[in-house]
């Protein structure tokens, strides 16, 4: 019996235009109306998650965001934090200030507001050739406000969940080992996109702050069906009783997967939860 449905966003949940299609929502909000929990599980702020929750209705039927690559596990509906795994202060610092080293763009959330050095730098490739600015993409998709702070070390008191690394492509594939290696042992960190690279607290991943939160929760892993598309996915897919790699999702996550669905363009998930919850999505 499917108690939960685990949603990673991107190349997920989203299309290529970062929209939740009607058929998909559909088929999601039937089984919350049968009372299957949604969980979406994400390298994304909880920040950045709320739009896509309100659409689904997650406020009003006891939704559960994964956020920070799962750092943090938060109810929607009453605001509990279901778990938290943050890194240190001292920790935050000496990534800040390794990364002076390097032609990357640090960037942090905190509030309601987004850090970086700069907030005209930024700019990457996309795979077309056309430029954008990767920072006010990525405080537009997650709904901040920006604000400058000229030495983010310096200014870093609080333990953040993640400090997010945007770069080039080409270079941060060319330097994240150096970028990572001060820093081995002690922290995560791991490649999220091609632009992003990125710094948590030691051991966090998905499947973590699921099991901790759905221990507290009383569901069980046999219970829930889990989709996704990229390499983060894998434990979450693991540790779920049914895990869906999507259509478009990398070879590795397909073979780690139970079973692969359509694509994220093709409503990959509502043909997965009308097989899976005939009557109910079907």
């Amino acid at each position: 019996m499917i108690e939960a449905i685990l949603l990673d966003v991107d190349g997920t949940l989203t299309n290529g235009r970062k929209e939740i299609t009607p058929k998909t929502e559909a088929a999601l909000r039937a089984a919350e109306a049968a009372g299957i929990r949604l969980v979406l599980a994400s390298g994304r702020t909880d920040n950045g998650l709320s739009r896509f929750g309100r659409q689904l209705g997650m406020y009003e039927h006891d939704g559960v965001f994964v956020c920070y690559n799962g750092a943090k596990a938060v109810d929607c509906q009453t605001g509990e934090v279901l778990f938290n795994q943050a890194m240190s202060v001292d920790a935050a610092r000496r990534v800040l200030e390794h990364m002076k080293r390097f032609c990357v763009w640090p960037i942090m959330d905190h509030g309601c507001y987004m850090y970086v050095n700069d907030v005209f730098a930024g700019m990457v490739t996309n795979p077309d050739g056309t430029r954008r600015n990767i920072i006010e993409y990525e405080s537009r998709s997650n709904s901040y406000l920006l604000c400058e702070e000229r030495d983010l070390a310096a200014f870093v008191d609080w333990e953040p969940n993640k400090i997010l690394v945007a770069g080039e492509p080409a270079y941060l594939e060319k330097h994240w080992q150096k970028m990572a290696e001060p820093f081995e042992g002690e922290l995560s960190s791991m490649f999220t996109a091609p632009y992003y690279y990125e710094f948590t607290a030691k051991g966090v991943d998905k499947s973590k702050a699921l099991r901790e939160s759905f221990s507290a929760l009383g569901i069980a892993p046999e219970n829930v069906i889990a989709f996704g598309d990229a390499q983060n996915d894998i434990t979450m897919l693991k540790w779920a009783g049914i895990g869906v790699a999507m259509g478009n999702a990398v070879d590795e996550t397909k073979e780690a997967a139970d079973e692969v669905t359509l694509s994220n363009e093709e409503d990959g998930i509502a043909a997965s939860l009308a097989k899976h919850l005939p009557d109910i999505c079907g």
